[in-house]
């Protein structure tokens, strides 16, 4: 009876380290997928990233040669007002259309924003991306600003005094006229005497003295963007290369 009794209690015993055992396999097994699952889906966010990232550049880039063709027509304009003979009365007022029209630049960052306002920000776990995400979001916050900065500018040194001096209509109708080749505005002579007072307008040559300034300072921060967005987009290659 004895013996039995053992063999019964050894018996039970090994049944009960297999369930155990049987549990904790499950629970590993379990374990790995939920892995796998939340790996997939880092994975998903981080190609939206890339999609976001490139979407991005494409538009820095784009940015980037406008200010800077604009940056050339301020300077341009900014030697008439020191005494150039200004023969070109449609070339001027084509410098001046580049800079009243200007706007401002926003990033494509759905992304970012949905790991952000779902919480899911800890769910990318590689550290790296997750701070380079934060500072171009802080990047682009301070290029905001400084479009700010440059819009309250050009409203009181370009807009008030613009409005103030000039008819906008054969402005807006000779530059239309240039622009399309003809085909649309109407090629109206533009007035010597009012672009003379135009010139003697301290403040708007002030509000162009500060696109050439603001709009280095922009494109600036932009090529540093566009520099931090293709070395994450780098980081982010290399971490989609790892195993799942």
């Amino acid at each position: 009876m004895e013996n039995k009794y053992r063999k019964y209690v050894f018996y039970a015993f090994g049944e009960i380290i297999l369930v155990v055992i049987g549990i904790l396999i499950a629970l590993q097994i379990n374990n790995n997928n939920d892995i796998r699952k939340q790996r997939m889906k880092e994975l998903h966010y981080l190609e939206n990233i890339v999609t976001d990232l490139r979407s991005n550049i494409t538009e820095m880039d784009k940015y980037l040669q406008i200010r800077s063709n604009c940056i050339e027509a301020a300077s341009r304009i900014l030697e008439y007002f020191e005494g150039k003979p200004l023969s070109d009365l449609s070339a001027f007022n084509e410098d001046g259309m580049a800079i009243y029209t200007w706007q401002k630049f926003y990033q494509s960052n759905n992304t970012f924003q949905e790991l952000i306002n779902s919480g899911n920000l800890a769910i990318i776990s590689n550290d790296s991306i997750k701070n380079k995400l934060l500072d171009i979001e802080s990047l682009y916050k301070k290029m905001k600003s400084e479009e700010d900065h440059f819009r309250f500018d050009t409203e009181k040194l370009i807009y008030e005094p613009l409005y103030e001096l000039m008819d906008l209509n054969p402005l807006v109708n000779n530059y239309a006229y240039r622009a399309s080749n003809g085909q649309v505005g109407s090629n109206i002579s533009l007035s010597e005497e009012k672009f003379g007072e135009y010139l003697a307008n301290i403040k708007l040559k002030n509000g162009f003295v500060m696109t050439v300034l603001e709009f280095d300072v922009m494109n600036g921060q932009m090529r540093q963007m566009k520099e931090m967005s293709e070395n994450l987009i780098e980081i982010i290659n290399r971490e989609q290369g790892k195993n799942i």
